[in-house]
């Protein structure tokens, strides 16, 4: 098998902002890590790389600074890493993301699965990886808390069983090969990088892609080929009228009471 696994590199931080120009996050002089939901991913490529055989790779669309994410992978035992990198591609949205991405895998050559975690920290939307899997015209299933079975057939046209969560319980869902599966926490224990694996990581050499590598025209990247835009950021403000009642339990029982009843709350 042959597996592609999707990763972020986030700010890590909670106090994400936003440039109120471009409607884009600020990263400049922020660290960041691997998103935290694609250890899920990573960690269950290289289960089912014991278990079937074959190869796994990370792909990743970002700054200079996100080969740490990528290496990170590389030190839990992913085969190899590649890193999308282009001033062209700042500022995209999700969709202009997943175009990147999507042409990148195929670029990359054949391939059996793309897992990815379910939604990334910092922007929060879950929509690049069924974006990926939609534009590379395969199927998609989210939310997978269980792989129960893969059939890779040599060439393709293998399936592949899952278990996906829902808000009413669990769905069973069987597909064909290849396909792209966002995964939730529930999947699986993440396992921690060896000395050796860090080692062996750091040597690694991580396989750089631009734009024109992909063949991407200037108008399909970043802001101009986002059809998304931030119109808009601001801070919601709080207020509340408060009262504070120092009364005896049963003179305070009655005030509240009152208060429900004046306001239609009974």
């Amino acid at each position: 098998m042959r597996i592609v696994v999707l990763v972020k590199y986030v700010p890590d931080t909670d106090e994400i902002k936003i440039d109120p120009a471009t409607g884009t996050m600020v990263r400049e002089g922020i660290p960041g890590i691997i998103n935290p939901l694609d250890l899920y991913a990573v960690e269950e490529a290289l289960r089912l790389r014991e278990d079937y055989g074959g190869e796994t790779l990370a792909l990743s669309m970002g700054p200079l600074a996100a080969e740490g994410a990528l290496r990170e992978t590389l030190s839990m035992g992913v085969d190899r890493a590649v890193l999308l990198t282009d001033r062209r591609f700042a500022g995209s949205d999700t969709w202009a993301t997943a175009r990147a991405l999507s042409m990148a895998v195929r670029h990359l050559g054949d391939f059996d699965l793309v897992l990815c975690g379910e939604r990334a920290t910092d922007g929060e939307t879950g929509q690049v990886g069924p974006e990926v899997g939609a534009m590379l015209g395969i199927p998609v299933v989210t939310y997978v808390s269980r792989i129960e079975e893969v059939c890779p057939v040599e060439g393709g046209a293998g399936q592949i069983r899952c278990e996906r969560l829902t808000e009413e319980g669990y769905q069973l869902v069987e597909t064909a090969l290849p396909a792209l599966l966002t995964v939730v926490k529930e999947i699986n224990e993440p396992r921690l990088p060896t000395f050796r694996g860090k080692l062996a990581a750091r040597r690694a050499e991580i396989q750089h892609l631009t734009a024109d590598d992909l063949g991407l025209p200037s108008g399909e990247t970043g802001l101009q080929g986002s059809p998304t835009r931030v119109v808009k950021v601001f801070y919601p403000s709080l207020a509340r009228d408060t009262e504070m009642v120092y009364e005896p339990p049963e003179r305070a029982v009655e005030r509240i009471l009152a208060f429900l009843e004046e306001h239609s709350l009974t």
